[in-house]
């Protein structure tokens, strides 16, 4: 079986959400957020989980527009992003990310794990299922 070590990522104005996985691509976890400040500061802080991890790949979540199409959000996203892939030289796969707040705030309600006062939490737990979903998708591509 194939390796991977992956970043996910749920790149917000404010706050990045940031999620790792194990080496078997099985199960992504919520590792941090990044409060984002300058361009600098935001790459150093991703720099570090990149290089700990030794991240061979960044993926980002990309927050279409309900009706599919790519809105202003998602264009901030893919420029930072494209950023991130020059900046580290790695390959960005994108993941569409419509609705894994939301998602993201009930599992966080059911687990009673949520504050509204700490929406770092619904960022990274945003991260972890954007990585979910694409290490998902991966099996389901690899699989005879």
């Amino acid at each position: 079986m194939t390796t991977v070590a992956a970043l996910g990522l749920d790149i917000g104005r404010k706050r990045i959400g940031v999620a790792g996985c194990d080496r078997l691509g099985l199960l992504a976890t919520a590792l941090t957020t990044i409060e984002r400040t300058t361009l600098e500061e935001d790459l150093a802080a991703i720099g570090h989980w990149v290089e700990q991890r030794q991240i061979e790949i960044l993926v980002v979540g990309l927050p279409y527009a309900m009706d599919g199409t790519i809105g202003k959000q998602a264009k901030h996203t893919q420029k930072f992003a494209r950023k991130l892939e020059a900046a580290f030289n790695l390959p960005l796969a994108y993941v569409d990310e419509r609705l894994t707040s939301v998602e993201a705030e009930t599992q966080l309600k059911a687990a009673k794990q949520y504050d509204r006062q700490q929406k770092g939490l619904v960022d990274q737990r945003a991260a972890q299922i954007i990585l979910q979903q694409w290490l998902e998708a991966r099996r389901v591509a690899v699989m005879p």
